[in-house]
Parts: structure tokens; sequence; C-alpha cells
């Protein structure tokens, strides 16, 4: 990974990794889901600081939005580079695959690595979320996503359909906490 990354990006790769691990941990995960998150916190930005061409070419435009701005694209494409070198964890390739437009099917480790992603304190933005993630899994991936939409919507900016669909499955997927959380009325 530090090979495929600039030295900035390897610093917040480790950040989301042990970030996704506490919150997984936080989460009750099992061991395995636990590692996952981790693995997959790893993982997740292998391809972000590839070109532009080659990621359009690992992973092709699904829309609009991937053609005009071709960075959403690299959490496809680190898929598609792990896929290509062996990597066959399905829960760790989702999590990589989903981290940019956010977790599907109800993806605990996705979730855990989406929101380590968007809350990880080398950011210095989204203490809140990150707080709250180690309290309740499923607020805290509500309150990520619909920040990102309520942003992007806010701005005029087209927000990805992957991020739409995550959206409007979180009315839809049920998130257990695995303790009572001070968060909820």
């Amino acid at each position: 990974m530090r090979l495929m990354v600039k030295p900035r990006r390897y610093e917040h790769v480790l950040r989301v990794a042990e970030l996704a691990r506490e919150i997984a941990e936080a989460a009750a995960l099992s061991p395995e889901e636990i590692a996952q998150a981790y693995a997959a916190g790893i993982l997740h930005d292998i391809a972000r600081d590839l070109p532009e061409s080659e990621l359009l070419r690992l992973a092709p435009p699904e829309c609009d939005i991937d053609s005009r701005h071709p960075l959403a694209l690299h959490g496809r494409a680190a898929r598609t580079l792990l896929e290509r070198w062996g990597y066959r964890d399905e829960r760790v390739l989702a999590a990589v695959e989903d981290h940019t437009t956010g977790p599907r099917g109800g993806n605990r480790v996705a979730a855990c690595v989406y929101i380590a992603d968007v809350s990880e304190p080398g950011r210095g933005v989204n203490a809140d979320i990150r707080e709250l993630a180690l309290n309740d899994l499923g607020a805290a991936l509500r309150r990520s996503v619909t920040s990102k939409v309520t942003y992007l919507q806010g701005k005029g900016i087209p927000v990805h359909p992957r991020t739409l669909a995550a959206y409007h499955d979180l009315e839809l997927t049920p998130w257990r906490p695995s303790r009572p959380s001070p968060w909820r009325p």
C-alpha cells in the first residue's frame, strides 16, 4: 500500500484503518468483521493516486458523474486492482468499492470504513460523526450519508446514483446497534 500512494495519503489510510477497527469493535462486530474493517481501511485508497486515465480504464464510468469526475471512480478501480491481484474477500472488496459512494446491502464492514473515511481525525471535520459511530453505527451512517447528500444538493452538485441508493437504503436497512445509544430519542 505504501508504494501505491503518496506519504500524506498513507498516513490517512492508517488512520482510517485504525478508526474502522475501533468502530467495528464498538459496534460489537465479529472478530472476522473487525479484521475485515481494518483490512478494507488499509486498502480503500489503493487507487486514489492513480492518473484519471487509469481510473477510467480500471472502472469504466457508470454515469455522467463518473465521466466528469474520474476521481469518484477510485473505489471501484481499487476493487478491480485487488481482484486482479487475487484478493477474494467479498466483504472487504465491497467495502473498498463503496467507500466513496456509501455502503450497500447492510454491509456493516463497509459502513465502518465509509464512516472512518469521512471522519478520521486528520481531516479535521466530522468529529460528531466519529463520536456517534463509537456508540451507534446505524445513526452514524445515516448522519454521514445524509450529510453528504444534503451538502451536495445544497451546493447544486449532482449526487452520485450509488450515493442516492445508499441514502434511500438507509430507511430500509436494519442497522442494529450493539447497545442502546444515547443519541436515540
